[in-house]
């Protein structure tokens, strides 16, 4: 009998050790995600991308033109000099 029970009690702390271990790992796994994530989190930029650049809005771009249409009819911009501009903000 005292056999029985020897094996008996050496079963019960063999399987609540088993247990806790186990317990103890899943703990430390998900400590270790969490830790993960954090640093993942810190590594990704802070800011958006900026966009890539679009076309001016349409008040800018009529602004510049009467701009570059006023420098032109005062004599302040050649024909060439116009042109060129004119082409560069349309672009």
């Amino acid at each position: 009998m005292p056999l029985i029970r020897m094996a008996a009690r050496t079963a019960v702390v063999a399987g609540t050790a088993t247990a806790v271990s186990n317990r103890v790992s899943r703990r430390q796994y998900g400590r270790w995600e969490e830790q993960a994530q954090a640093e993942q989190q810190q590594q990704q930029p802070q800011y958006a991308e900026p966009a890539p650049a679009a076309e001016p809005p349409q008040d800018e771009l009529t602004a510049k033109l009467e701009q570059l249409a006023q420098l032109h009819s005062q004599g302040i911009l050649t024909d060439e000099e116009f042109a060129a501009a004119k082409a560069k903000a349309l672009a």
